[in-house]
């Protein structure tokens, strides 16, 4: 399995959660990984590592960010006078 992580991922867990779900979102990517339950929408934080020890499979991956430089976001440029 691929270790690339991509933000809105929704992954299946080796075991479920208290709640029943196995189901998770990532929310936050980076050197934790922020995951959300689809079940009782508890959040959980857990280091890379520990992560892809968890995770069982990709369900369905998010949207691939921007590539083409820049920031993603759509903030409009004021000119400077």
């Amino acid at each position: 399995m691929e270790d690339r992580i991509l933000l809105g991922d929704v992954i299946r867990t080796r075991k479920p959660h208290p709640c029943g779900s196995d189901t998770w979102v990532v929310t936050r990517t980076g050197a934790d990984i922020k995951i959300k339950c689809q079940g009782c929408g508890r959040i959980v934080m857990l280091d890379r590592e520990a992560f892809l020890k968890r995770r069982k499979a990709v369900l369905q991956h998010g949207p691939e960010p921007d590539t083409e430089g820049g920031d993603s976001r759509d903030i409009p440029v004021v000119p400077q006078k």
